[in-house]
């Protein structure tokens, strides 16, 4: 049956609604993105102009033997890993502790939105100048008054690492601390009051009850905690540059210092592809995972 008139011209309408949006998502993200996957294929280093052409996989063939691009990896696992586990961890322990707390919930919840509305700059300049900052900092403060002496958090290389894992913590915990609570609240009372029949232990009320209502909500805060942690940078770059030397050279930083600081633009182009490929990747099992817990 041929559409009608009217249905024709709903049609025109939503295709011209849709149609700007179109466009913009167009120049922000395709274009840039195939313009990036072009660029990774190119001999393109403004340090030497004369050196251009085509390059093909030339710019990933070499980083096979690049020791500085496995380091990136390595500390980009490291510190995705950490930063997820200690967010969940700590973000689901403070909700619960927070379900028990009868009044000034609604003060807690605000507070912990606090270290999210600050952009990530503010936040790595924050700890940097006030927080980490050898002799006048406030952990420093901490570790004198316990005689554990001054340190020099990110300018030691052993340090630098645990301190920016620390600081995407401290900033993101809040996130996973909120969807775990509105997740617990939502809990099934008499579940909980079964288990008190069954003369549960409190450990085997979370173990065998709250863990699996609330797996869902975890997987969901895996995957996005993930993919914020893989293509972290201004935080880092804040309060680091990536230094000390490599100490805290993810492979973002590595791909931004190759780009804008050596000129290299072709492979600091292959360098963010291999992010980009790599964040699809692990978001693709991640979503597969969800999709077999649900």
């Amino acid at each position: 049956m041929a559409p009608s008139t009217f249905e024709k011209r709903e049609r025109r309408f939503a295709l011209a609604l849709f149609g700007p949006a179109l466009v913009l998502l167009l120049l922000t993200t395709t274009i840039p993105l195939v313009f990036l996957a072009w660029n990774s294929m190119q001999k393109l280093d403004l340090s030497m102009p004369w050196m251009k052409g085509f390059a093909g996989l030339g710019n990933y063939v070499k980083m096979g033997e690049d020791p500085r691009f496995w380091n990136s990896l390595l500390l980009t696992f490291i510190y995705t890993a950490s930063t997820v586990v200690a967010q969940v961890v700590v973000g689901l322990s403070l909700a619960l502790l927070v379900l028990r707390i009868p009044k000034g919930q609604g003060l807690l919840r605000v507070a912990a939105i606090l270290p999210i509305v600050l952009a990530p700059v503010v936040v790595g300049l924050f700890w940097r100048t006030l927080v980490l900052s050898p002799d006048v900092g406030l952990v420093d403060l901490v570790t004198r008054s316990l005689g554990l002496g001054s340190h020099n958090w990110l300018g030691d290389p052993q340090l630098a690492l645990v301190s920016v894992i620390a600081i995407h913590t401290w900033q993101w915990t809040p996130f996973a601390f909120l969807v775990l609570l509105a997740s617990l609240a939502t809990l099934p009372p008499d579940v909980y009051e079964a288990a008190r029949l069954d003369r549960a232990s409190a450990w085997q009320r979370f173990w065998h009850v709250t863990l699996p209502l609330v797996r869902p909500a975890i997987v969901m805060v895996v995957i996005l905690r993930v993919m914020t942690a893989l293509s972290a940078f201004a935080a880092i770059f804040a309060a680091t540059g990536g230094g000390p030397g490599t100490a805290t050279e993810i492979l973002n930083l590595y791909a931004y210092r190759t780009s804008f600081t050596e000129l290299n633009i072709g492979y600091g182009s292959a360098l963010a592809m291999v992010l980009l490929l790599l964040t699809v990747a692990v978001s693709w099992l991640l979503f597969r995972r969800r999709k077999a817990i649900a």
